[in-house]
């Protein structure tokens, strides 16, 4: 009989009819149909088959079902006769137990990613069998290898396997198993390879059967594994709703593959762009579905994946990118593509350092600096007559301290640390005081600075200024003629700090000697003095040589890098270091007087015999050895304990309240004990602010010294390879690898020195490999003949 269809394409099906091997029906002839759905269906199968749910035309479809129950029924009959081999023996019915053979034609399984057919050769042992594979290779199988062993097939040539397989590949269709899914679910049956090869191509010959073999092990929508022995399965199709599930997630995948695939295409066009046309950081964020992608690869790059979805994505690209699955694979692409800096600093992303302050915050610091009231006006102490000096680097972004002195009739030297004064502006538990407790300190950098508070209020209204009346907290000391302190005071004040220095220049002045600063000179002689005193009481020196590196246009891959060493053994940063210390002295002492909870430092081990150490050099390989043994310091917010290496009987920072938050804290409550009030903050309460203010502040440091390191590095992978750098020894860490201190650079790294080298000797050195990202620096010694 003959079924004509609505698109005119004709189904033969008869006995006479030619399998699909001779003949390809269209597969439009099945969509065309007027499919009946089972009772319960009444979801799409997909959007070509807006017309599958039509009910009409049953009659047509009856027929078709007829015709072709009949032909498979008629073929199952003719395939169980008993027919003999060339040999003689009795073949069983190869629908149901089919024996391997030399010459059939199987299916296995090669690895993981790979399924092969193959036409067997001979036994390998007494399970394994040799198999030639469609790719002329020879291999041994297991019995389990074994998918599909292919039925009606002899003496198989393996040359013949690609054909074979071609044509299987021209006769595949997957929308022919949506039509036997049809049938088979409204009727509840089971289905085995042969019996969907006759249903659905009207043929039970081998490549039928492997064309239905493929089509049910590759289908992953419409039937599902019910049972399987060894190589054989039985089949049963999937509920309605399970199938309509199916294909939306089906089509989703396609959806997001094909998403992935032109963000790929994205990438791989970029990152071909010469770097001044590469598209902004800003532009990749518009798109939520590309921020999401650019987002999973930063992510992957810092080592730090926030849900398995983003490490999952990150992997997907980079290998559509043919990388490996590497945090630097995604580091490198995000940098190809312009989204990073060459020299981005990761670990400020690692960290998650707030580098902006947030709208509501800068709004409040301006809503201050538009109405600077000040609380304490009538308390302050008038000093502006004073001589300041207002010493620190040349690129301090905002002055926390700044110093007086005179002589007094008696000969002794009377010193002022003015102390910049934020708390007139901020109170604890404002907006302001939450963001400063939150960042714990200002962060600062060789290519940025992130300070704790708005940048324009800790200028404008915090910072103290050359020629400007500002306000202040003044710590007063006078001193001994031995350095210890004989009286002191603490109060508000107003300042007009007169000269804005640099160590430098302050070092040149002191050099000068001119008589008309001689308030600077007095200032030395006090920190003189101090240093003095301190040594005596068990303070330890532990003055070296620090770099210090500013970055200019950190941006381009190329950036300028201004390298500074500091010798803190130098005449203006001891005065500076000295009158620090002595203004945390006077506080501890003023805090303890007067029973004032406040964060009291000290450093346990204060009975180091530094005798032991006479015989290194002093400066930086004496202070090398030192450090090595100190323990870590310690707080106590009751009352202050001894810092033995400051040889101090109590220590409180609280000259950088603008910059440090345990130093603003300290404010918050002498401030309140000036005015008569009691301190905001408790023992406990300082205690658990100040748990959360160290851990921010460490992980500060940490960021500071890895940044600072690494452009360190990237200034000495510039050097021409013939430089020669000096270094000090420091100490051997084994045999004759010794830890230097490069005097040019400031940094401390480590190298094998020749024999006969002895720590505290000087020796020459010249970079043999500086890798910044990797954090990897290789020394060499200079050995010059004498």
């Amino acid at each position: 009989m003959a079924v004509q269809a609505v698109s005119s394409c004709s189904i033969f099906c008869s006995a006479a009819s030619p399998t699909l091997f001779a003949f390809r029906c269209c597969p439009c002839c099945f969509s065309n149909f007027a499919i009946r759905f089972p009772p319960s269906w009444s979801g799409k199968l997909s959007p070509s088959h807006d017309a599958a749910q039509t009910r009409s035309v049953h009659s047509l479809v009856d027929s078709v079902m007829e015709e072709l129950e009949y032909l498979r029924s008629r073929r199952l009959r003719a395939s169980v006769k008993v027919v003999l081999t060339s040999s003689g023996e009795i073949l069983e019915d190869k629908l149901v137990n089919r024996t391997l053979q030399k010459g059939v034609l199987l299916e296995f399984k090669k690895d993981a990613e790979r399924v092969l057919l193959a036409v067997a050769q001979k036994p390998d042992g007494k399970k394994n069998w040799m198999v030639s594979d469609q790719n002329g290779v020879t291999s041994s199988i297991k019995p389990q290898q074994i998918t599909y062993i292919v039925p009606g097939v002899e003496n198989f040539d393996h040359t013949e396997i690609s054909d074979f397989v071609q044509k299987a590949k021209e006769n595949l269709d997957p929308a022919l198993l949506e039509f036997a899914w049809v049938e088979l679910l409204e009727k509840n049956k089971r289905v085995k390879v042969e019996e969907l090869a006759e249903m659905i191509f009207g043929s039970v010959e081998s490549l039928e059967c492997y064309c239905a073999h493929l089509l049910l092990s590759e289908d992953e929508i419409y039937f599902t594994v019910l049972e399987t022995k060894g190589s054989h399965s039985i089949y049963g199709p999937r509920p309605a709703e399970q199938v309509e599930e199916l294909i939306r997630r089906k089509l989703a995948k396609e959806a997001a593959e094909k998403e992935q695939q032109e963000f790929v295409t994205l990438l791989k066009a970029v990152k071909a762009m010469p770097l001044d046309a590469k598209p902004p950081k800003s532009s990749w964020m518009v798109e939520e579905k590309i921020k999401h992608r650019i987002e999973s690869l930063e992510r992957y790059a810092i080592d730090d994946c926030k849900t398995d979805d983003q490490r999952k994505t990150a992997g997907t690209i980079l290998k559509a990118m043919g990388l490996v699955k590497t945090a630097s694979s995604a580091l490198n692409l995000l940098i190809d593509i312009g989204y990073f800096p060459v020299h981005v600093n990761l670990d400020l992303l690692k960290f998650n350092i707030h580098m902006h302050h947030s709208d509501e915050v800068i709004s409040a610091a301006e809503s201050l600096l538009s109405d600077p009231t000040d609380p304490d006006e009538i308390e302050r102490k008038d000093l502006t007559h004073l001589k300041v000096y207002a010493i620190d680097v040349d690129e301090a972004d905002e002055l926390d301290d700044a110093l007086s002195a005179t002589r007094l009739q008696d000969g002794r030297i009377k010193i002022w640390i003015h102390v910049a004064d934020p708390t007139r502006l901020v109170q604890p538990g404002s907006i302001l005081d939450r963001e400063a407790m939150r960042r714990g300190t200002s962060v600062f950098l060789p290519t940025a600075t992130y300070p704790m508070f708005p940048e324009k209020l800790a200028m404008e209204g915090m910072s103290l200024q050359q020629g400007e009346i500002c306000n202040a907290v003044t710590v007063s000391v006078v001193l001994h003629s031995d350095g210890s302190i004989a009286e002191y005071s603490v109060d508000s004040s107003i300042i007009r700090p007169t000269y804005m220095l640099t160590y430098e220049s302050a070092s040149e002045l002191l050099h000068l000697n001119l008589e008309e600063e001689s308030e600077l000179k007095m200032l030395s002689e006090a920190a003189t003095l101090r240093r003095r005193w301190r040594h005596e009481q068990g303070g330890i020196d532990t003055a070296t040589l620090e770099a210090r590196i500013k970055v200019v246009n950190p941006e381009d891959p190329e950036p300028v890098i201004n390298l500074y060493v500091e010798d803190q053994a130098d005449p203006a940063m001891r005065l500076v270091s000295e009158m620090m210390i002595l203004c945390g002295e006077v506080i501890a002492t003023f805090g303890c007087s007067n029973n004032i909870p406040l964060p009291y430092r000290g450093q346990p081990q204060s009975n180091i015999d530094t005798s032991v150490f006479a015989h290194l050099p002093e400066g930086p390989v004496r202070s090398s050895a030192l450090v090595k043994i100190m323990r870590a310091a310690e707080i106590d917010f009751r009352k202050p304990i001894r810092h033995g290496i400051l040889g101090l009987p109590g220590y409180v920072q609280f000259t950088s309240p603008i910059r440090r938050y345990l130093d603003l804290l300290a404010h918050y409550q002498i401030k309140a004990f000036l005015i008569g009030d009691s301190p905001p903050f408790s023992a406990s309460q300082l205690e658990g602010i100040a748990s959360i203010v160290n851990m921010n502040t460490r992980v500060a440091k940490r960021l500071f010294n890895s940044s600072l390191r690494y452009w360190i590095l990237e200034y000495l992978r510039r050097q021409p390879k013939e430089k020669r750098f000096h270094a000090l020894i420091l100490r051997f860490i084994k045999d004759r690898i010794a830890a230097l201190l490069l005097v040019e650079v400031g940094l401390q790294a480590s190298a094998w020195v020749s024999v006969g080298s002895q720590i505290g000797d000087e020796v020459l050195v010249r970079v043999d490999e500086a890798h910044p990202r990797d954090d990897v620096l290789f020394l060499k010694e200079v050995v010059i003949d004498r």
